[in-house]
């Protein structure tokens, strides 16, 4: 019903930014946009950990360990999410997976999946 596209990730340096993008587009049909995403990531040998929400009311929350870096920002126009990182430390490498909640339809439907996961990586 709904394919993911991520995209924006790379190699960047210590202090760098990256802004990452998560596109939601219907296969089958159009979507009305949004509702709500979470952003997860994936070190190598590490769980996967929440690291931004933004709830259906835009509230947006993050993890401690990227509070005042990482902003989340919707482009309802586009159908598209946006992490914006900026400072970025080494310890932020991982996979990056975008979790969003989909209005399909007027009557409130809705599609939750996962996009594809993309690489950030943080070195000198």
């Amino acid at each position: 019903q709904v394919q993911l596209v991520e995209s924006g990730g790379g190699l960047v340096q210590p202090g760098g930014s990256l802004r990452l993008s998560c596109a939601a587009s219907g296969t089958s049909g159009s979507i009305l946009g949004i509702n709500a995403i979470d952003w997860f990531r994936q070190a190598p040998g590490k769980q996967r950990e929440l690291v931004a929400v933004s709830t259906r009311d835009g509230t947006t929350n993050y993890a401690d360990s990227v509070k005042g870096r990482f902003t989340i920002y919707t482009d309802n126009a586009k159908n598209t999410v946006y992490l914006q990182m900026d400072s970025l430390k080494p310890d932020d490498t991982a996979v990056y997976y975008c979790n969003p909640e989909v209005l399909l339809d007027h009557y409130g439907t809705t599609w939750t999946g996962w996009g594809q996961g993309i690489q950030v990586t943080v070195s000198p």
